[in-house]
Parts: C-alpha cells; sequence; structure tokens
C-alpha cells in the first residue's frame, strides 16, 4: 500500500479496533457509547470545528467542488427513484446510500490524509451537507407519506411546516451551527485570543481518537443477521458507487487537485447515523438502516484504500 495512504489509515483501524474491543470486553457499554457520543457532538466537535474555521476566509473557499458531490448525490437519488418508485422505503436507502460518517471518521480520516488544508474542505462540505441532504431527504420523505395518505383516502399531512422544521433543526446542529459562526468569526479578521484558542485546541485534539474508539464501541454492539445481503448492496453504493460517479463528474468538468481528492474520499466513507434516525422517524427499514451502517464501515477497511489510492494517483 502506498505508504501516506497507509499512514492515514492505519490510525484510523486501530482505533476503531481498540473501540470493538473494549467494548467487546465490557469496559465501554452500550450505555456508555450513548453517553459519550453526546459529549463528542455537543463538546468536542463545536471546539474543534469552530477553531478550525475561525481562521478561514470566505475568497479562499471554492465551492465547486462541493457543488459537484451534491451533483453526484442527486444522481443516484434520481436513478433510485426511477427505479423503484417514490416510497419512504426508496427515500430511506437513497438517504443510506448517500449519507457518509463525515464528522466521526471523515474528520480524522482526511485530517491524517490531507493535512489541515485537506480538512477545511472537508468542512466546508460539512458546513451543508446535513441541510442540504436532510433538507432534500426531509421533502422526499414527506412527499412519499403524502402519497402513501392518498392511497389510503387519508388527508396527507402539511408539507410546509415539517420542511421548515427540517431546515432549522439541520442549521441549529452541534455541527454544521459551529462551523458557520466560526466562518463569520473569521470575516472579522480577528484573532481567538490564546485563553480561549488553547482550550478550544485541547478540546479539539481530543475528538478525533475518541470518535474513532465510540465507532469501534457501535459495531460491537450492532447485529447484522438477516439484513446482510441488503447492507451489503447499499454499502457497495455508498462506499464505491457514489464516489465513482463524483469521480466521472470531475474527470467530466476538468476538475483536479486537493479538493476533489478531499471530495472523493469523503464520498467513500461509510454510512452516516442521520440515516437511521431518519429510518426510525419514519418507521422505514430500521434494522436494514443500522446493519448497513456497520456493514459499511467494515467494508470501508477495504474500499477506502482502494478509493485512496486511485486518487493520491490521478487527483493530487
Amino acid at each position: 500500500m502506498d505508504q501516506p495512504v497507509f499512514l492515514a489509515l492505519a490510525p484510523v483501524v486501530l482505533l476503531i479496533a481498540a473501540g470493538w474491543g473494549a467494548a467487546r470486553r465490557g469496559w465501554l457499554t452500550a450505555a456508555g457509547v450513548t453517553e459519550l457520543s453526546n459529549l463528542v457532538f455537543t463538546l468536542l466537535a463545536p471546539a474543534m470545528l469552530f477553531r478550525a474555521m475561525s481562521r478561514v476566509r470566505v475568497q479562499t473557499l471554492d465551492f465547486t467542488p462541493a457543488v459537484l458531490y451534491f451533483a453526484a448525490c442527486a444522481l443516484l437519488a434520481t436513478a433510485a427513484l426511477a427505479w423503484r418508485g417514490l416510497s419512504r422505503r426508496t427515500v430511506v436507502r437513497v438517504l443510506t446510500a448517500c449519507f457518509g460518517n463525515t464528522v466521526m471518521i471523515g474528520i480524522p480520516l482526511i485530517t491524517l490524509a490531507f493535512g489541515e488544508a485537506g480538512l477545511v474542505h472537508l468542512l466546508m462540505l460539512i458546513s451543508v451537507h446535513s441541510l442540504v441532504l436532510l433538507t432534500a431527504a426531509t421533502v422526499l420523505f414527506e412527499l412519499a407519506v403524502m402519497r402513501e395518505a392518498r392511497a389510503r383516502g387519508e388527508l396527507p399531512p402539511r408539507l410546509a411546516p415539517t420542511l421548515l422544521m427540517g431546515l432549522r433543526n439541520a442549521i441549529v446542529h452541534p455541527v454544521p451551527l459551529p462551523i458557520l459562526l466560526g466562518l463569520a468569526f473569521a470575516q472579522t479578521g480577528w484573532r481567538l485570543p490564546a485563553v480561549v484558542d488553547q482550550p478550544l485546541g485541547l478540546l479539539g485534539s481530543a475528538f478525533g481518537p475518541l470518535a474513532l474508539v465510540l465507532v469501534g464501541a457501535s459495531l460491537a454492539n450492532t447485529r447484522i443477521g438477516e439484513q446482510l445481503r441488503a447492507a451489503l448492496g447499499l454499502s457497495a453504493a455508498k462506499n464505491l458507487l457514489l464516489p465513482a460517479l463524483l469521480a466521472l463528474l470531475y474527470l467530466a468538468t476538468g476538475a483536479r487537485g486537493l479538493a476533489a481528492a478531499v471530495m472523493i474520499t469523503t464520498a467513500a466513507l461509510p454510512v452516516g447515523a442521520n440515516a437511521f434516525l431518519f429510518a426510525q422517524r419514519y418507521a422505514v427499514d430500521e434494522d436494514l438502516t443500522t446493519a448497513s451502517m456497520a456493514v459499511s464501515t467494515l467494508l470501508a477497511l477495504l474500499t477506502l484504500p482502494l478509493v485512496m489510492l486511485l486518487v493520491r494517483g490521478g487527483m493530487l
């Protein structure tokens, strides 16, 4: 394996394995994983995200790679909806195949593989990742619910209040909100005083290792069972098909460089937790979504090195 790829992936794999082993030994319970996950998302992640973006000027950002990222998601969603039709089951599978674990796995991996410059590109995507994908998913879910209600002869729910709630929840969230606030702070030209910057740095440095340990612990507590075959299909779509579509878009537009490499690697990340939250909310394919998160994370141990080798060979 290419040495930079190995050096980036080895800590990720080892920390996930450490979390898995800790959970299997009983050192970390399911309740403990939940509590630590809350700590990561409500304290460590916001500190790290705000600090990272507090030094970035808007004029240095190129939003084209992120636009192409969402275009690849749109192509995948359009194909799935055309093939299976609009239903809650189709929408949750589309979301599972598009929404990646950009925070708990993506941030540590991209930082190790591409450095702080690569992390800026990822955080720019993360700042709108939930807003775009979860808002689109909310619209599709609600349209599917309305369609099913009409088919049963029932009065369908109103779309506008649900959409507005989805927009609010996508922005007032521990991940995109500190990114946007940090970016706004950076435009003032001020710098964080040391008495604030250093504690934020210490909190942020704890994020990556703990997040990866929790990913491993979550895998130890996940049962795949009879969902394996369908989960493999969704995992292949997320880990391989989405980055392949994105790579084709970059080739078609002539895009190259660090931003393209970061986006394609991000597209190859395993399924993120928000897919399960939507499956739970709309009561559809909950077991399959949970199994897909576990299978795609395990599959990523093989697919991510492949994607990163191809990206480093052709994009950097």
